[in-house]
């Protein structure tokens, strides 16, 4: 027997268990990087950056053009939580869990996303995001083809 993609039932085996083991890491990346930006028991110099990228963040947020203005300190609080839950829901939580987390955190870096273009930061800056995107995405449309094969 063979799956749709022509790998053999061990392949195939392998190519599940990685990734599992990449949604379970990255979920974690992303609950401490949600916990970075909550507190400054971590990393001192790394919160005291977050507070002051946030503000820049805060001036570029997204639905300004709607008018819709947030604190950023507030902004930053919030970004954290979600990020936080998110991490150890794509990491830990049931499956539809999964992938309303994995949702939440590819539009939360489509956001990280246009931040930095807007503020017009390197494209190195950007390359965290972009990458943490790709392999959210991966996951999502890896999710789909094998919950198609199960229907």
């Amino acid at each position: 027997l063979s799956s749709p993609l022509g790998l053999s039932p061990s392949d195939a085996a392998v190519m599940a268990v990685l990734f599992t083991l990449l949604r379970v890491l990255l979920g974690l990346f992303f609950a401490v990087t949600g916990v970075v930006k909550l507190t400054d028991r971590i990393s001192q110099d790394t919160y005291s950056l977050m507070c002051s990228q946030f503000v820049q963040f805060a001036e570029v947020f997204p639905l300004r053009v709607v008018g819709v203005e947030v604190e950023p300190a507030l902004y930053q609080q919030v970004a954290g939580w979600v990020e936080l839950v998110a991490g150890l829901l794509l990491a830990l939580g049931p499956r539809r869990l999964q992938e309303l987390s994995n949702f939440i955190l590819s539009i939360v870096m489509m956001v990280a996303l246009f931040t930095l273009l807007k503020l017009q930061q390197p494209l190195a800056m950007c390359c965290p995001a972009a990458l943490c995107l790709g392999l959210l995405l991966l996951l999502n449309f890896r999710g789909r083809g094998s919950r198609a094969k199960t229907e």
